[in-house]
């Protein structure tokens, strides 16, 4: 490729209307590849932390010791922690009140689906920016493409004779923009899709674990309340 017809110099010769669609989506780009790396490493921590917790909760330890271990770092918990924390806070309280099994256990899993809402929009945030940028910015692109081209054959107006060098640089330079929206679409469209997929297992492992204590908790409020009927 010729000098005249480099990148570079296609953009700097483009005009006012289609550098501002290249710099909107130069800087949608940016901002898509920064959502990116930061959901990856969020994902990932939360995906280590379930992990963790889950061999440190069916290890078989007290839940009552868990509770104080975990409840030490109440600002500072995510995930499933963060859901066990809140029920077990509830179960505590509510067994101090002596309600009746059925409503404890009710209370537990309402504090629990409240830590569990919570966690699903830490995880699902940004999300929606990735879907927007992956859906949107083709037709950005497509708009300073046929914007250019526009301007391309408004040019050959003012020519006599109309030749492939003629109009070979304002075509190219509207092209620019088309690649420019899919540049940042395509990463932004593939990495939406992952990580909606991998949102969609973390949320499913944290519903299911918390049924599993919730049922926990059930057989335990049923317990307490027979040996206090006993004795």
């Amino acid at each position: 490729m010729s000098a005249d017809l480099s990148i570079t110099q296609l953009v700097l010769d483009a005009s006012l209307v289609v550098q501002l669609v290249m710099a909107l989506l130069l800087v949608a780009s940016l901002l898509s590849w920064t959502v990116i790396f930061l959901k990856w490493s969020v994902i990932k921590q939360a995906r280590q932390e379930a992990d963790r917790f889950e061999r440190r909760f069916w290890s078989g330890a007290d839940l009552g010791d868990l509770y104080k271990r975990v409840s030490a770092r109440r600002g500072k918990l995510t995930g499933m922690e963060s859901i066990f924390e809140a029920g077990f806070r509830e179960f505590l309280h509510l067994r101090k009140s002596a309600v009746e099994p059925l409503a404890l256990v009710q209370g537990v899993q309402r504090a629990m689906r409240v830590a569990l809402n919570r966690e699903i929009d830490n995880l699902e945030m940004h999300l929606s920016f990735l879907a927007t940028v992956g859906s949107t910015s083709p037709y950005v692109g497509l708009f300073g493409t046929v914007w250019g081209i526009m301007n391309a054959f408004i040019g050959l107006g003012a020519v006599k004779q109309a030749t492939i060098a003629t109009v070979a640089p304002g075509i190219a330079e509207a092209l620019v923009a088309t690649a420019m929206g899919l540049f940042a679409a395509i990463p932004a469209v593939i990495a939406y899709n992952r990580y909606s997929n991998d949102v969609e297992r973390l949320i499913s492992r944290y519903d299911i674990f918390a049924e599993e204590f919730s049922t926990i908790l059930q057989r335990q409020a049923h317990t307490e309340r027979r040996a206090g009927a006993a004795a």
